[in-house]
């Protein structure tokens, strides 16, 4: 059964949309979640306990994705698409 990884990104104004992504974030934070669509739900709180919670609006914005984990026969570590 294939899990997902939910992606919260913190990117700097200066950063556009397309852009952000892992590397160009100034924070990255993951959970392990359910399915794609709690990819999306709950990271309001996460945000809110970040040291950057006050620059999101201001001077950083927020960027979600979702990554799926493909569970490898035998193998429990997947790999991620």
């Amino acid at each position: 059964m294939d899990t997902f990884i939910g992606v919260i990104l913190i990117c700097l104004t200066s950063v556009s949309p397309p852009d952000c992504n892992e590397e160009t974030a100034v924070d990255v934070l993951s959970n392990k979640v359910g399915s794609a669509l709690d990819c999306t739900m709950g990271w309001q709180e996460v945000i809110g306990r970040s040291a950057l919670r006050d620059e999101v609006g201001r001077s950083a914005y927020v960027k979600t994705l979702c990554h799926r984990v493909k569970a490898n026969d035998g193998d429990h570590s997947g790999t991620v698409e």
